[in-house]
């Protein structure tokens, strides 16, 4: 008799063990961890996205889930961001929509020079049906976009000349991301492009190896860039979307609670950086000058136009014209 009690005691002690480790295990938060190739600087516009992210998702999951931030290419550059999320080494990532269109090229059709005439132009076309397909088509790939971030316009910074109209782009070497269009943008303006990964660049333009290369204004100052060129002029070529990236067989592990968490957590992130973004590109370029920096408006837009035409054929013949028509469809005033 005793020796019954004590095996049915035994029993339920162990029951209690195991459903205590099960209810811990249950308890343990999933943690993502989220990379991004610049700085943790207050005003990198990446930053600003990843951490929206982290703090809408852990409060809206009540720590449910986690988000760890690896800045500053620790877990790789854009490239090797993107990669990792589809194959599954990287959980999420936040990535510049130029190198996103190397895993999926009908993204390069958003950075088609002087395609966008204004940031709520840009705003339409990523939230609406041309943002919704191609979101679709990079999802068959094995990456789910979240949401798109804004850097704004991109300009040309360069340590040989002001550029003003198409011809001073005379001889100019400047970096550009590996992406075709940036190849062929900087090569139809008259300059020579040279392709190369971010982590080589600052010491590429320190010992002359290139002249220069263009970025959003917001991030000039973050990357200290304005210590190492002289000249900024306001091309505005290019409008820099970021993609808030997760791995899809990641996010379709998750149960169907914490998914619904991540989607809501990333619009309100959307939501938080272009808020943060929104008036930054005015006083980023005050506070260039005053440090020293030489910028200059270009001068007739129409001429950078039409120098850069053969850009569009090139697209246009690769299958990306009903996505191009799209996106001038959406434009203010389009009929």
């Amino acid at each position: 008799m005793h020796k019954r009690r004590f095996i049915a005691a035994a029993a339920l002690a162990m029951g209690c063990c195991a459903l205590g480790n099960a209810q811990a295990q249950a308890q343990q938060p999933t943690t993502i961890k989220l990379g991004w190739p610049t700085s943790d600087g207050a005003t990198d516009p990446l930053a600003i996205g990843a951490r929206a992210f982290k703090q809408a998702l852990e409060q809206q999951s009540k720590g449910a889930l986690q988000v760890q931030l690896y800045p500053n290419r620790q877990l790789g550059d854009d490239k090797q961001l993107v990669e990792g999320v589809r194959f599954g080494t990287v959980d999420a990532a936040v990535v510049t929509n130029a190198v996103t269109a190397q895993t999926e090229p009908a993204f390069g059709v958003l950075e088609l020079p002087f395609l966008f005439e204004t940031e709520a132009h840009v705003q339409k076309v990523l939230d609406g049906a041309v943002g919704a397909d191609l979101a679709q088509r990079l999802a068959a790939k094995g990456v789910v976009v979240l949401g798109y971030f804004e850097g704004g316009f991109r300009s040309l910074i360069n340590n040989k000349r002001p550029v003003a109209q198409p011809a001073d782009m005379g001889g100019v070497k400047v970096r550009v991301m590996q992406n075709p269009v940036y190849i062929d943008l900087v090569n139809a303006l008259g300059g020579a492009a040279v392709p190369m990964a971010w982590g080589e660049t600052i010491t590429a333009i320190q010992q002359g190896t290139i002249d220069g290369l263009e970025l959003p204004i917001a991030l000039i100052e973050p990357l200290k860039v304005n210590e190492f060129a002289k000249y900024l002029s306001l091309t505005q070529h290019t409008f820099t979307a970021y993609e808030l990236l997760i791995g899809k067989r990641l996010l379709d592990k998750l149960p169907a609670q914490q998914q619904a968490w991540v989607q809501a957590a990333a619009k309100e992130a959307v939501l938080e950086q272009r808020r943060a973004m929104a008036g930054q590109t005015p006083k980023a370029l005050a506070s260039l000058q005053k440090a020293g920096m030489q910028v200059n408006p270009i001068g007739d837009v129409a001429s950078f136009r039409k120098a850069v035409a053969p850009v569009y054929d090139k697209a246009r013949k690769a299958g990306q014209g009903a996505l191009i028509d799209a996106v001038l469809a959406a434009a203010p005033g389009a009929k």
